[in-house]
Protein backbone atom coordinates (compact mmCIF):
# COMPACT_ATOMS: atom_id res chain seq x y z
CA UNK A 1 0.00 0.00 0.00
CA UNK A 2 1.01 3.16 -0.96
CA UNK A 3 -0.51 6.54 -0.35
CA UNK A 4 0.73 10.22 0.16
CA UNK A 5 -0.22 13.39 0.21
CA UNK A 6 0.91 16.48 -2.43
CA UNK A 7 -0.18 20.09 -2.69
CA UNK A 8 -1.62 20.35 -5.94
CA UNK A 9 0.51 22.96 -6.78
CA UNK A 10 3.32 20.23 -7.45
CA UNK A 11 3.87 19.18 -10.70
CA UNK A 12 2.76 15.47 -11.04
CA UNK A 13 5.31 12.61 -10.76
CA UNK A 14 4.92 9.52 -12.71
CA UNK A 15 4.78 7.40 -9.18
CA UNK A 16 1.80 9.40 -7.69
CA UNK A 17 -0.31 7.30 -9.36
CA UNK A 18 -4.07 7.54 -9.11
CA UNK A 19 -4.33 11.07 -8.31
CA UNK A 20 -7.04 12.31 -5.79
CA UNK A 21 -8.17 15.59 -4.84
CA UNK A 22 -9.74 16.19 -1.32
CA UNK A 23 -10.47 19.97 -0.81
CA UNK A 24 -14.52 20.73 -1.25
CA UNK A 25 -13.15 23.49 -3.95
CA UNK A 26 -11.06 24.10 -7.21
CA UNK A 27 -8.22 25.58 -6.35
CA UNK A 28 -7.28 28.87 -7.14
CA UNK A 29 -4.96 29.29 -10.10
CA UNK A 30 -5.38 25.50 -11.18
CA UNK A 31 -5.82 24.63 -14.65
CA UNK A 32 -7.99 21.35 -14.48
CA UNK A 33 -5.88 20.12 -17.33
CA UNK A 34 -2.66 20.73 -15.81
CA UNK A 35 -3.98 19.22 -12.35
CA UNK A 36 -4.38 15.53 -14.06
CA UNK A 37 -6.75 14.79 -10.91
CA UNK A 38 -8.35 11.25 -11.25
CA UNK A 39 -11.15 11.31 -8.14
CA UNK A 40 -12.48 14.54 -7.05
CA UNK A 41 -15.01 13.01 -4.18
CA UNK A 42 -15.80 16.15 -1.84
CA UNK A 43 -17.91 14.22 -0.01
CA UNK A 44 -14.88 13.20 1.63
CA UNK A 45 -14.10 16.44 2.31
CA UNK A 46 -14.87 18.25 5.99
CA UNK A 47 -17.93 20.44 6.24
CA UNK A 48 -17.94 24.13 4.96
CA UNK A 49 -18.87 24.58 8.94
CA UNK A 50 -16.36 22.78 9.95
CA UNK A 51 -13.92 24.17 7.81
CA UNK A 52 -14.90 27.80 8.82
CA UNK A 53 -14.91 26.56 12.32
CA UNK A 54 -11.12 25.29 11.65
CA UNK A 55 -9.66 28.38 10.07
CA UNK A 56 -11.30 30.65 13.18
CA UNK A 57 -8.71 29.30 15.41
CA UNK A 58 -10.16 25.81 16.38
CA UNK A 59 -7.70 23.53 17.87
CA UNK A 60 -6.55 20.60 15.10
CA UNK A 61 -6.80 17.86 17.82
CA UNK A 62 -10.82 19.11 17.93
CA UNK A 63 -11.05 19.69 14.11
CA UNK A 64 -9.92 15.98 13.54
CA UNK A 65 -12.54 14.95 15.98
CA UNK A 66 -15.11 16.35 14.34
CA UNK A 67 -13.76 15.42 10.98
CA UNK A 68 -13.55 11.93 11.45
CA UNK A 69 -17.41 11.81 12.80
CA UNK A 70 -18.59 13.37 9.81
CA UNK A 71 -16.36 10.54 8.09
CA UNK A 72 -18.64 8.53 9.96
CA UNK A 73 -21.61 9.10 8.43
CA UNK A 74 -22.65 6.80 5.35
CA UNK A 75 -21.87 8.46 2.23
CA UNK A 76 -18.78 9.83 3.51
CA UNK A 77 -17.89 6.48 5.16
CA UNK A 78 -18.86 4.59 1.66
CA UNK A 79 -16.09 7.16 -0.52
CA UNK A 80 -13.88 6.48 2.34
CA UNK A 81 -14.14 2.70 1.54
CA UNK A 82 -13.80 3.66 -2.27
CA UNK A 83 -10.86 5.04 -1.49
CA UNK A 84 -9.25 2.39 0.64
CA UNK A 85 -9.88 -0.33 -1.93
CA UNK A 86 -8.00 1.83 -4.78
CA UNK A 87 -5.19 2.42 -1.99
CA UNK A 88 -5.36 -1.56 -2.02
CA UNK A 89 -4.83 -1.36 -5.63
CA UNK A 90 -1.90 0.76 -6.05
CA UNK A 91 -0.30 4.20 -5.38
CA UNK A 92 -2.75 6.87 -4.45
CA UNK A 93 -1.36 10.53 -3.81
CA UNK A 94 -3.98 12.93 -1.47
CA UNK A 95 -3.77 16.11 -3.64
CA UNK A 96 -5.00 19.61 -0.97
CA UNK A 97 -4.18 23.33 -1.81
CA UNK A 98 -3.75 23.89 1.81
CA UNK A 99 -0.47 25.25 3.26
CA UNK A 100 0.29 23.10 5.87
CA UNK A 101 -0.83 19.49 4.80
CA UNK A 102 0.46 17.99 7.87
CA UNK A 103 -2.16 20.01 9.77
CA UNK A 104 -5.32 19.42 7.56
CA UNK A 105 -7.68 17.36 6.59
CA UNK A 106 -5.43 15.17 3.90
CA UNK A 107 -3.53 14.10 7.09
CA UNK A 108 -6.17 13.06 8.98
CA UNK A 109 -7.51 10.89 5.59
CA UNK A 110 -3.99 10.02 4.78
CA UNK A 111 -3.58 8.68 7.92
CA UNK A 112 -7.19 6.57 8.10
CA UNK A 113 -5.68 5.27 5.00
CA UNK A 114 -2.77 3.58 6.52
CA UNK A 115 -0.27 6.26 5.43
Amino acid sequence: MSVRVRRIYESPEPDDGLRVLVDRLWPRGVAKEAAHVDEWPKGLTPSAELRGWFHDGGSYEEFRARYEAELAAPEAAELLDGLRASVRQGPVTLLTATKTPERSHARVLLELLGG
